[in-house]
């Protein structure tokens, strides 16, 4: 079974002006679909190459590790975004939200923030720990995932998702992944997978 690049949600243009269809390009055409060609080098003839992408996120190590947990960040960050997104999310989602945050207003600063002030390549977090919702940066290519987290949304912090567009001003980016770009149903979606361990 070889691991496949999975589609974008939505036409490669669709993010403009915010993200523009060279960066999607580029990032999913030649970036993602590269973690996947490697990914699939890497487990040729191995057992690994029968087993399920999550599984190996969660228990791989090494390159195969990275390349499978890129695959699966970039899949979770095509499905944070979407055209005419930001605003605020559905009411359950939002009340969890001002219980561990105060406001929407102080999760949107805690989200840029932690993005901004992450060195170097990785992602930045909206995850459900088990016992609250928190904003977090991950180097490279882990994510919540392998810590046994949910992730509820993610933006990329690697410079080929954002340089085109904003070169070294990802503060920036974030603001408009926030403003603009946030697709809070996908969030919710996450949240409500969340709700036996929260019972």
């Amino acid at each position: 079974m070889a691991f496949k690049l999975e589609p974008l949600p939505y036409p490669r243009d669709a993010l403009a002006p915010h993200l523009s269809s060279e960066t999607l390009s580029l990032h999913h055409g030649k970036h993602h679909a590269g973690y996947v060609k490697k990914l699939n080098a890497l487990v040729a003839d191995t057992p690994d190459a029968n087993s399920d992408l999550e599984c190996l996120v969660r228990t791989a190590k090494g390159p195969i590790f990275d390349n499978a947990a890129q695959i699966w960040n970039h899949d979770f960050y095509w499905r944070s975004m979407k055209p005419g997104g930001g605003g605020q999310p559905a009411e359950d989602l939002l009340a969890a939200i001002r219980t561990d945050f105060g406001s929407i207003g102080a999760f949107r600063e805690a989200f840029i923030r932690t993005g901004d002030a992450h060195f170097g390549s990785g992602w930045v977090w909206l995850a459900w720990s088990g016992q609250r919702l928190r904003v977090g940066s991950t180097a490279d290519a882990d994510c919540p995932l392998r810590h046994g987290e949910t992730a509820l949304l993610t933006a990329d912090l690697w410079e080929h998702s954002y340089y085109v567009d904003y070169r070294n001003e990802r503060k920036k980016y974030l603001r408009t992944f926030v403003g603009y770009l946030l697709n809070w149903d996908f969030a919710s979606a996450n949240w409500a997978a969340t709700e036996l361990s929260r019972a």
